[in-house]
């Protein structure tokens, strides 16, 4: 019975796409993973270190910090003084310029002016001049010095003793000779005839920064081989962790270090590639109905490649602690959308990954696996969207209780625990919340049904539903008993019972659109008796196509639209079909007309809901509920069923099959039983004289 609806060549690509979807994952998590050159070994000032004794196999210098080295070339260059190129043209130049614009002397004024202006020009180009806005930005430091090379000579002058442009201009109008003639040589406009004498040499400046800063020592001490450096357990302080890393410094330019990188990557690339395979072979071995499906089976891989892919670039960046990131909405959505162990076997899998990019490996696998495993119980049972509330609390506070516990393992002092943590908790709590508006996401980007969403729409009390209830109360009926039907054959036979309860309240919504057309809806008048058999069989057809608009209208995922296509499969209105070939004995008539559009169901759930419709609807067609009649029913429709091949699309066995029609039966017995008559209350006068002459006549007898 179980017939697969995939081709060779489907068959070939997906198992293309599930190569690509392992490797992809694999190549990511690789890629992505710290492979510092600088890096042997994982410590934290403060902290205990973690490896065995170790002790130096080669001479090396000790390296002053970063800051240390930033410190002491910000002293150096405190004192630098910059290079400037004297330029004796400009005088010469600007003064010939002033003489010939003013050959007779300055307007109004005597020839002795411009003998006086020349001379304090002569002055001010002595003294040097340079460019107003250079000269404001070495004036900030009062005791700024810089040099002046005129030819082979280089003389060092304070900046105070030097003019800018603007200086030197006002410098003209105070001095005591020219201060009565003010007013005339601001007419002049002298500014013209004062340029910088000297200029910023760049090259010059740039090489002698250079040279001082290189001058500077790099290290401030030596490690001789042999000498132990630190053993197991010390406590990592702010000397040792300058010899590590000089150490470490060393060791990446060596061959030794290079041939360790080499190993790193290799030792990178057999964990993730074992870690990935494993997780592989579960899906294959434990879950193939996931491992059948790429687009199913790609939530869980993107999940294990994009948390340690956030932690290696956290780590690399230093941005934030590892801890803020929520790995516990990895198993959260798992569990919504697959079951709880594949949640909990993606989650080890994900830290497990990630813990290959941090310092202290026991310490973040054990907070992350109790918060993950916490997020996978609190949503056992996930019926509301705001459940997500209450497990992001979970997780919160197991995250805080394991590390207390692990604080106190290591350290028997309270003050000495780390505060700054319990709020790295706290964050990583309020991100957990993603998962709500996540939660939509994932379910249309993966083709997931997450129970939330199924619960939601089963809610007879809004939306469709309720409209359902309302404008056709006997379809409504039909639904709801159809949904009770199917869900117990679904339990039985291991389908998804709530996704097949919640497609059977949908299945019959475009009866809506004409209710009256349909026997349940009836009361007294049928509007068929003035119809030809195909008018009224397009018009009960119809519903599907109606009910499918319908659910598009409303956005109503396309699993429940599947089910309205299919639970008529490519069957035919029967009744109307039979009525046309009696009424035309000997002719032709069209299959078509009268023959639903299907398809026939192509999952278990929508054979389950196929077979619990016709059911239901043919039971309410008997005369009498016994036994033999119910059953002769059940097996008459659902063989007729079988025969015609609705079900040789979908994986579901002769065994489900079997096992429905024994649930169909007992479930319709019980809504179908025989009731006994209750005898009538007699009147007190009546009662103990009847009782006893029918006592009297069993005596007599």
């Amino acid at each position: 019975m179980k017939v697969s609806r995939i081709s060779k060549s489907d068959n070939k690509r997906d198992i293309i796409a599930r190569i690509l979807i392992v490797a992809a994952c694999i190549v990511l998590v690789i890629w992505a993973l710290p492979r510092n050159e600088k890096q042997t070994f994982r410590y934290n000032v403060g902290k205990p270190w973690m490896y065995g004794s170790f002790i130096a196999k080669f001479d090396f210098p000790i390296y002053k910090t970063d800051e240390v080295l930033r410190h002491e070339r910000d002293s150096i260059l405190q004192a630098f003084q910059p290079y400037y190129t004297l330029k004796p043209e400009v005088e010469e130049r600007m003064i010939e310029k002033l003489e010939a614009d003013f050959p007779d002397g300055f307007p109004g004024l005597g020839a002795d002016y411009l003998r006086i202006v020349v001379n304090r020009l002569h002055r001010i180009y002595q003294a040097r001049v340079m460019d107003t806005g250079e000269f404001n930005e070495l004036s900030k430091d009062r005791a700024a010095m810089l040099r002046i090379i005129d030819g082979k000579e280089v003389d060092s002058r304070n900046i105070g003793y030097i003019y800018s442009t603007r200086n030197a201009y006002e410098q003209l109008f105070i001095d005591e000779e020219l201060g009565n003639a003010g007013e005339a040589l601001r007419r002049c406009n002298l500014n013209e005839y004062i340029e910088p004498n000297i200029v910023y040499d760049r090259r010059r400046t740039e090489v002698e920064r250079d040279e001082l800063i290189n001058s500077i020592p790099v290290a401030d001490g030596m490690v001789m081989t042999g000498q132990k450096i630190i053993d197991r357990g010390d406590i990592v302080d702010e000397a040792t962790a300058r010899i590590l890393a000089s150490f470490e410094k060393e060791n990446s330019n060596s061959t030794l270090g290079k041939i360790a990188i080499r190993y790193t990557l290799f030792g990178h690339i057999l964990q993730v590639t074992l870690l990935v395979l494993l997780f592989t072979c579960y899906l294959y071995l434990y879950r193939r109905d996931y491992f059948d499906k790429p687009r199913s089976m790609l939530m869980p891989y993107v999940f294990i490649a994009v948390f340690p892919m956030l932690t290696s670039f956290v780590i690399a960046h230093s941005i934030l602690s590892v801890y803020i990131l929520p790995f516990s909405i990895a198993p959260m959505f798992v569990r919504i959308f697959m079951d709880s162990r594949t949640a909990f076997f993606t989650h080890v899998v994900t830290v497990l990954l990630a813990a290959m990019a941090v310092t202290y490996q026991y310490e973040f696998i054990i907070i992350q696996i109790v918060a993950g495993v916490v997020a996978i119980f609190s949503l056992r049972e996930l019926s509301k969207r705001s459940q997500v509330f209450r497990t992001a609390t979970f997780v919160c506070l197991a995250s805080i209780l394991i590390y207390y516990a692990l604080q106190l393992i290591q350290s028997d002092d309270d003050m000495k625990l780390d505060a700054d943590m319990y709020f790295h908790f706290i964050a990583n709590g309020a991100l957990t919340l993603l998962a709500y508006p996540l939660m939509y996401v994932v379910e249309k980007l993966f083709n997931f049904t997450s129970d939330v969403v199924l619960f939601e729409l089963s809610n007879t009390s809004r939306g469709l539903l309720r409209r359902l209830s309302e404008v056709a109360p006997g379809t409504f009926q039909h639904s709801v008993s159809v949904a009770n039907l199917a869900t117990e054959v679904a339990n039985k036979i291991g389908a998804n019972s709530l996704l097949v309860h919640t497609g059977a309240l949908y299945h019959d919504i475009g009866k809506m659109e004409n209710p009256v057309f349909f026997t349940e809806n009836q009361q007294h008048n049928n509007p068929h008796e003035n119809m030809t058999y195909k008018q009224s069989a397009q018009i009960i057809i119809g519903h599907v196509a109606q009910g499918v608009a319908l659910a598009e209208k409303q956005g109503l995922p396309r699993y429940i639209t599947d089910f309205i296509l299919t639970h008529h499969g490519r069957g035919k209105a029967k009744y109307f079909y039979i009525m046309e070939k009696n009424s035309r004995a000997g002719e032709e008539v069209d299959e078509g007309a009268f023959t639903y559009p299907g398809p026939n169901p192509f999952t278990k759930e929508q054979a389950v809901l196929m077979m619990a419709d016709a059911s239901e609807a043919a039971a309410r067609s008997l005369t009498e509920y016994t036994e033999e009649s119910i059953t002769a029913l059940i097996d008459r429709i659902i063989d007729s069923q079988v025969a015609d091949g609705y079900f040789k699309e979908c994986p579901i066995t002769f065994r489900d099959i079997q096992t429905a029609k024994k649930v169909i039966i007992e479930r319709l017995m019980n809504i179908y039983h025989t009731r006994i008559s209750y005898p009538e209350m007699k009147t007190n006068e009546t009662t103990p004289h009847t009782g006893e002459t029918n006592r009297r006549k069993r005596r007599k007898k």
